[in-house]
């Protein structure tokens, strides 16, 4: 492959970084090609399986040393959370008795609750989220 393909298919991939949500992950393949294109033009890259092992190393090495750096830097998470539900107030639709099971709506939307105090949650009652696991609402009173 000609040294320009590897450039130019590294600029693509610095460019889908820069456009999408990616977490920092197709940067590291982007400079990779763009390495290997810099290597080929400079006559070091060798046979073309040599250039693809070359690709493939710098870009994994790459991704695994500066990859979490980077996140910290920035003060992104790597798990990416669009919005947390704990601490917010739910209304109890049901009656929940301790250990038992029932309804509740937040933001509009019906959930299963558990109570995660030891006492009875009554319909109307506003409650705080304690935790959610799937899609329960373990509430305690307020």
């Amino acid at each position: 492959m000609p040294w320009w393909i590897w450039v130019l298919g590294g600029l693509v991939l610095l460019v889908a970084e820069v456009t999408t949500p990616g977490g920092f992950f197709v940067i590291f393949f982007g400079a990779g090609a763009i390495l290997v294109g810099v290597l080929k033009a400079a006559g070091w890259a060798g046979p073309p399986w040599a250039e693809w092992a070359v690709f493939s190393a710098l870009s994994l090495v790459s991704l695994e040393l500066f990859r979490k750096p980077l996140m910290r830097r920035f003060n992104l998470s790597s798990g990416r959370a669009v919005d947390r539900i704990e601490g917010e107030r739910a209304i109890v639709t049901e009656d929940v008795a301790p250990g038992g099971v029932g309804k509740a709506e937040m933001r509009g939307a019906s959930w299963t609750a558990r109570t995660a105090g030891g006492e009875p949650l009554a319909r109307g009652r506003r409650c705080r989220v304690e935790r959610v696991e799937g899609l329960t609402l373990w509430l305690r009173a307020e």
